[in-house]
């Protein structure tokens, strides 16, 4: 399953990236969007790039066919990294989800746009789970991927409103 959603900040490149490197920030985002035990293990920032690593508890409402063979509760270790490219930044990401068959990554792009910023993130989710693998990554690309995207650009809308 691959999906790539985009969204604009009404903010400049530089201040997003700022966000995206600020362990306060990580925290809200995450605490907002109902994950729990947060743990922000690493937040690195330089001026040509930025390395975030998080570990956070994470309900799942599965379909009754994903609960046979997944966990609705998992811990999650997400590792972001980015790197300057010119006016913008470029990135990729990984998610281990811990004790499930479920690998996650993608990529990350922040352009600018004026005063604004195109943030566009590409998933690749795989689930190695025999015949039911790929229904379960179909179902989390059509419903749990995009929801949980949107809650990650409305936190982070919220921030950068509040952090201007």
């Amino acid at each position: 399953m691959e999906l790539t959603r985009s969204h604009t900040y009404g903010a400049t490149v530089e201040e997003v990236i700022d966000m995206l490197a600020d362990a306060d920030a990580v925290t809200q985002r995450y605490s907002g969007m109902g994950h729990r035990d947060i743990d922000v293990r690493e937040c690195e920032r330089t001026d040509d790039s930025a390395r975030i690593v998080t570990s956070r508890v994470v309900d799942v409402d599965l379909p009754g066919f994903a609960r046979k063979v997944l966990a609705p509760t998992n811990t999650m270790v997400q590792t972001d990294e980015w790197r300057r490219d010119g006016d913008s930044w470029a990135g990729t990401f990984q998610v281990r989800v811990e004790g499930a068959p479920v690998e996650m990554s993608g990529k990350l792009s922040l352009t600018p746009d004026g005063d604004s910023s195109v943030y566009e993130v590409t998933t690749t989710m795989k689930v190695k789970v025999p015949l039911v693998g790929g229904k379960i990554a179909d179902w989390a690309g059509k419903n749990d991927v995009p929801r949980t995207l949107q809650a990650e650009f409305d936190a982070n809308d919220e921030w950068l409103a509040a952090h201007r």
